[in-house]
């Protein structure tokens, strides 16, 4: 064994450049799949993120205009959504709803208190909301039944929001002005999802403040039984169906209201993440690949320059499979050292990138987005591409080792 290993040795030491080159590029290969595999977690987890609060079992519905004619009447009709209409959606389906919300807004209200005000949206909504959106209560609470039937001047602020108005006190029971109307602060609440929090009021309050009749701008529910696309089309047919003739419209015509579909989105999405790993492995395989046949060829030339060798032993009687085992293990050594180094380099990379962009947020003031998170990758993972790597390039060394092998002693004395 020792022999052996001082011939591996001596042989490298000979063909320094030849090795440290080709070694490189068998380490850069293990380096850039681990560096892609981190990135890619990098996105896929700032994903996950952001949809793990988020009821996915859910539709939004947004009015819309017509794009058909229907029962004499044009195309471009506004199509409005109300009270009833809610209803209809919480009582139709049984079957498919859990529960239903609505919401109502009023924008460019401006927010004050003492000297710090801001310019925010205002959203009438139900107590169900938080079952609904990817809302969590920080402190205080949320609109109640008792606020709706009342018709109470209560106000839950974005966290954000709250800092902004109350950056030295307690929000939790002042009083702000909402463009001439007060609100009591009842609660503050995060939501890291939302491109632009609004501040949350009863339903039935702002319809009232704000003179809005019974109309709605979107209604949201949970759905039960609906396991994938297919019985989604069709609940989201059926619902059509209802509404349109609840509405006057063509239950085939999309454009007359927009739903959206969380769980469908949610497959989507699954769909684009396993659609980005595949493309990280296959970029990484192949960056692979070009360190292994480094390896091959690397082998091919070491066999032609020691044929003469390789005669000699065994005119001397060494048996096929010394030869084949020296060559094997010259493969290997080279994979496994190069191999190894790669994969602690691209460890110790994502590790970096961690620490420097592991929790890249886009921050605006009043929302922020988490876009790329923890790019890490498990060191199982690591490992595993590292033995793959070493197991390719056994094979790599196979072929030259086998054409060594069956070299005539008396072709290779008289090789030059």
């Amino acid at each position: 064994m020792i022999d052996l290993i001082q011939e591996i040795y001596g042989t490298i030491m000979r063909n320094k450049l030849r090795t440290a080159l080709t070694g490189f590029s068998v380490a850069w290969g293990i380096f850039m799949l681990i560096v892609l595999l981190g990135a890619g977690n990098g996105l896929i987890h700032a994903f996950e993120k952001q949809s793990e609060d988020m009821m996915m079992n859910s539709m939004k519905i947004f009015p819309g205009y017509t794009s058909k004619p229907y029962q004499g009447m044009q195309e471009g009709r506004n199509i409005s959504l109300d009270n009833r209409d809610r209803e209809i959606s919480a009582t139709a389906f049984p079957e498919h709803v859990i529960t239903a919300g609505a919401t109502v807004s009023q924008s460019d209200v401006t927010l004050s208190y003492g000297k710090e005000f801001l310019s925010i949206g205002i959203d009438g909504v139900f107590p169900n909301y938080p079952e609904l959106e990817a809302v969590k209560l920080k402190e205080g609470r949320f609109v109640n039944e008792r606020d709706m039937s009342e018709k109470r001047k209560v106000m839950v602020l974005h966290e954000k929001t709250a800092n902004t108005l109350f950056p030295r006190t307690q929000p939790i029971g002042k009083y702000i002005n909402a463009s001439g109307v007060a609100y009591q602060v009842v609660g503050i609440y995060t939501d890291q999802n939302s491109f632009s929090p609004s501040a949350l009021v009863p339903f039935t309050t702002l319809q009232a403040v704000y003179a809005k009749g019974d109309s709605i701008d979107n209604i949201t529910f949970t759905t039960k039984n609906l396991k994938d696309e297919a019985d989604n089309e069709a609940f989201e047919a059926d619902y059509r169906q209802v509404l349109g003739n609840v509405k006057r419209f063509d239950p085939t015509d999309d454009g007359a209201i927009w739903i959206w579909n969380r769980f469908t989105q949610y497959l989507q999405q699954q769909t684009a993440t396993q659609i980005l790993h595949i493309a990280i492995w296959v970029i990484g395989i192949f960056t692979l690949l070009s360190g292994i046949v480094g390896v091959s060829n690397i082998m091919l030339i070491t066999v032609r320059e020691r044929t003469h060798e390789f005669g000699i032993r065994k005119a001397l009687g060494a048996k096929p499979i010394s030869i084949l085992w020296l060559i094997i293990s010259e493969s290997v050594t080279i994979t496994t050292f190069f191999g190894y180094v790669g994969m602690v380099a691209g460890i110790a990379a994502t590790e970096y990138m961690n620490v420097v962009a592991g929790k890249q947020t886009m921050d605006a003031g009043v929302f922020s987005m988490t876009f790329f998170e923890n790019p890490t990758v498990d060191l199982s993972i690591a490992v595993q591409a590292t033995l793959t790597l070493i197991i390719a390039g056994t094979l790599a060394g196979l072929f030259p080792a086998l054409k060594a092998v069956k070299i005539r002693p008396i072709e290779a004395l008289r090789a030059d």
